[in-house]
């Protein structure tokens, strides 16, 4: 199985030729999309300063709470070596998500599983994985998953031929996966699970053996919460309510595994109910699905058991029994079972495969060919899903389109159509948005600004007033009244205005322009010279706080004379 022949050279061009064309649109024509902010805009990658904010302890890499350096080094590394350029990003997460293809293909092969061509080549074309892979701020997803998929190789090589070595550098390589993202810690129990497959029992020295693999990833998470906090999220779902949430996301995923349509970055929140019947058929199927591969393990082997495992525990962190913040907006996604799906495919397609090799030749070609229309009605789903990562616009219109009810998705699409131009589509995205949260200060002042470019300013100020009801220190509104009292020379309330505006933001030069040019109008040039002086220490190249500086200089030297 080690030697590399003429064959697997042809398979490894088949898979890199099936990754490289389902993801040309991202590697194309992909942007920067929604919360990839994180990291294009972070100090801590932009800067060569950076690596100290990524590796320090907790995080301090803005809106990144959680722990997970190694996937922001990547982006401190490209950021050097091709700046911002969203092609040089999207081309390395395809490379990640090929590269992970193709371990899984050694693995299994590794593992004598049937068909571990196939399930490669099916997780490489599956377009569940878009998110993970077309996403570059999803790097953490197949970033860890190449460092979990390499540390299972290595951890069968050292089964095979016990090397020190090769134990330190799997649970190296474990550490690393944590390190990327969190959700592998599941690993020690997948090698177990592994183990039972292959032997029928776990021993006291298998468990040994792990022991410093759970003790790892005990450490590496308790740091993470730690750093994530995840007593802040508020969420009162009880134990019995999160039973049902994860056995009905356990058919979520399965369902999306087997028929991947309608595939959305944010599905619909469930609303989960324990006197609902519904809810509690999930979790009988998934009681009665255990309880039949459990007594039917002898007739029809362990594998299948062993799948059904490797899915529910690698799912195990995401299945809603902690607390996260995404939780506050859907209870799945793609994203979450880029590692898990590997369990269900294996079982499916390896007696799949195993089947079709017991066919006679005719029959066998015709099986071929099934699999050659499968990956490719795989791969085009895969193709035009990728095509949503293009920009804002398009992703965000994806969203709405199949989840008109997703939290922010409505007002996110408006900001992205007032940058378009398009402003009574944005009125209406923006209107929508103002009815799904009407407690929401943000979304009327984001109204007040489409109605000042229509030029309807009664309606903006309405709205800009609610959004001042709703948040005092709303900075757009505030600053909208503000410049329209000073175009009334109605100075005294526009500096009152200002003077909240720098308390909201104290580092915003341009704020004690204003306040500068205030005082001067209401002949308080002391006050001026101060104000123009703190806007040109924030920047000095500010228009006009220089001339503004230098004319109540002169007002107050004609003043002394």
């Amino acid at each position: 199985m080690d030697r590399f022949s003429r064959r697997d050279a042809l398979a490894v061009l088949a898979l890199c030729l099936l990754a490289g064309i389902c993801y040309l649109p991202a590697m194309l024509w992909g942007g920067l999309i929604w919360d990839d902010h994180i990291w294009h805009l972070s100090p801590a990658v932009l800067e060569w300063s950076g690596l100290g904010t990524i590796w320090s302890w907790p995080s301090n890499i803005d809106k990144e709470r959680h722990y997970w350096p190694l996937t922001y080094t990547t982006f401190w590394l490209e950021h050097k070596i091709w700046g911002l350029e969203p092609a040089g990003y999207h081309i390395v997460n395809v490379l990640l998500h090929l590269f992970n293809s193709l371990l899984l293909w050694r693995l299994l092969l590794r593992l004598s599983v049937p068909g571990a061509w196939v399930v490669a080549a099916v997780f490489a074309a599956h377009p569940l994985h878009v998110e993970s892979v077309a996403w570059i701020i999803e790097r953490k997803d197949v970033l860890s998953g190449l460092f979990y998929l390499t540390a299972v190789l290595v951890w069968l090589r050292f089964l095979e031929q016990p090397r020190p070595w090769r134990y330190g550098l799997a649970l190296l390589l474990f550490a690393a996966g944590l390190l990327s993202k969190s959700v592998v810690v599941t690993l020690p129990v997948a090698l177990l699970i592994v183990q039972w497959w292959k032997t029928g029992r776990i021993t006291g020295k298998d468990l040994q053996r792990l022991a410093p693999f759970f003790l790892v990833a005990l450490l590496i998470i308790a740091g993470d919460l730690y750093s994530y906090d995840v007593e802040r999220i508020n969420l009162d779902y009880s134990w019995h309510e999160r039973v049902l949430i994860a056995s009905r996301a356990l058919w979520f995923y399965t369902g999306k595994l087997a028929w991947p349509t309608d595939l959305s970055v944010i599905y619909p929140l469930w609303n989960i109910r324990l006197g609902d019947p519904g809810a509690w058929l999930y979790l009988a199927a998934t009681v009665a699905l255990a309880a039949v591969l459990w007594f039917a393990r002898h007739r029809l082997g362990r594998g299948p058991l062993a799948g059904a495992l490797f899915f529910v525990v690698t799912l195990s962190p995401v299945l809603g029994f902690v607390n996260y913040g995404y939780m506050y907006y859907s209870l799945v996604a793609d994203r979450y079972q880029y590692l898990a799906g590997i369990g269900v495919m294996a079982v499916i397609i390896g007696a799949a495969s195993h089947g079709a090799s017991r066919l006679s030749g005719g029959l066998k070609l015709g099986a071929a060919g099934l699999l050659v229309v499968l990956l490719a009605l795989l791969g085009t789903t895969t193709w035009r899903q990728a095509g949503i990562y293009r920009d804002n616009l398009t992703f965000f219109s994806h969203i709405v389109s199949l989840n008109p009810m997703a939290r922010d998705a409505h007002r996110n699409l408006g900001k992205q159509l007032i940058n378009a131009g398009r402003l009574e589509e944005a009125l209406v995205a923006v209107t929508i948005a103002s009815e799904q949260r009407p407690n929401e200060a943000g979304t009327y002042s984001l109204l007040g600004d489409i109605f000042v470019k229509l030029n309807r300013a009664d309606e903006a100020e309405e709205n800009y007033r609610r959004a001042l009801e709703l948040d005092p220190r709303n900075w757009v509104a505030l600053q909208y009244f503000a410049e329209a009292y000073f175009k009334q020379k109605r100075y005294q309330e526009a500096l009152d205005l200002y003077r909240k505006l720098s308390e909201v933001d104290p580092d915003y030069a341009k704020t004690y322009n204003n306040i500068g040019a205030a005082h001067y109008y209401l002949g308080q040039s002391e006050a001026a010279v101060r104000s123009f002086k703190k806007a040109l220490s924030l920047d000095p190249t500010l228009e006009g706080a220089r001339s503004g500086l230098e004319e109540a200089r002169r007002t107050l030297r004609q003043s002394g004379e």
